[in-house]
């Protein structure tokens, strides 16, 4: 590809950014700003580096508009055309409270109050 012009280059670059951007329903949060998430694996994520330079913090994790987690952002570096996110500590998000003993399998949820 070292043939091809720069504009050219360019071009493909920004579309291949688009096109993987549009894949992903995962998308980061950090205050009132959000940026989707290109890839993720395991201690770190992706984001396009042309929307933002750096990144250090506590943040939200989205899949689509369900909040799946909250992590800890640590170090960040751009390498081509990515801002790589190196992230310490990861929680996932529920819905309810944690129980704080045991329940047996097919114990009721709850009582109903007497009437």
């Amino acid at each position: 590809m070292e043939f091809l012009p720069k504009d050219i280059l360019a071009a493909l670059s920004a579309a291949h950014r688009r096109e993987r951007g549009k894949r992903t329903r995962l998308r980061l949060r950090a205050g009132e700003e959000s940026w989707t998430v290109l890839r993720r694996w395991p201690g770190g994520l992706a984001l396009d580096a042309t929307q933002i330079g750096h990144l250090r913090g506590h943040v939200d994790l989205y899949e689509g508009g369900r909040h799946i987690a909250t992590a800890l952002i640590v170090a960040s570096e751009v390498e081509s055309g990515e801002l790589i996110c190196s992230i310490k500590r990861e929680t996932p998000v529920s819905d309810r409270a944690a129980l704080d003993f045991v329940r047996p399998d097919g114990a009721p949820a709850g009582y109903l109050p007497r009437a």
